[in-house]
């Protein structure tokens, strides 16, 4: 997973009034780094739409639909830290790790992440990160 988060796509102390602001900010990022059209984000927020991307733990794993593949250049993670906590229909969100993937990918990587995440430990970790070096290292050191 390591080849699949950058630096650059690192983004903490950000703010967003509402679940969708917090999508569309994860959205912008993966256009930012070259790794999706812009239609991309759209459908990040039709899977929103459709079931929650929330998992637990603080953390929610935005991503496009199905249909959203061929808006997808390469596949990239984004993560992105929201210190205030943004309110995920009735659940805190502190940090969001979203996802480009064409073709199958995502599986792989959502299963990865999933590992990751789903350690109360490693997920307290990052959020309460302040290091672009630490989120990469917690998101990266299991899945070597």
């Amino acid at each position: 997973m390591a080849d699949l988060l950058g630096r650059d796509a690192v983004r903490l102390g950000e703010r967003a009034g509402s679940r969708d602001d917090a999508i569309r900010r994860c959205g912008d990022v993966l256009v930012e780094i070259g790794a999706v059209d812009p239609v991309y984000v759209d459908a990040m927020l039709a899977r929103e739409q459709s079931i929650s991307t929330y998992i637990g733990e603080g953390v929610a794993i935005p991503h496009g639909t199905l249909n959203s593949k061929e808006s997808v250049k390469r596949d990239a993670l984004a993560v992105l830290s929201f210190p205030d906590g943004v309110d995920w229909d009735g659940n805190d969100v502190r940090v969001c790790v979203a996802i480009a993937a064409a073709g199958d990918g995502h599986v792989d990587i959502l299963a990865q992440l999933a590992t990751v995440l789903m350690d109360p430990d490693a997920a307290a970790r990052l959020r309460s990160s302040t290091s672009v070096d630490e989120v990469i290292e917690i998101l990266t050191e299991d899945t070597q």
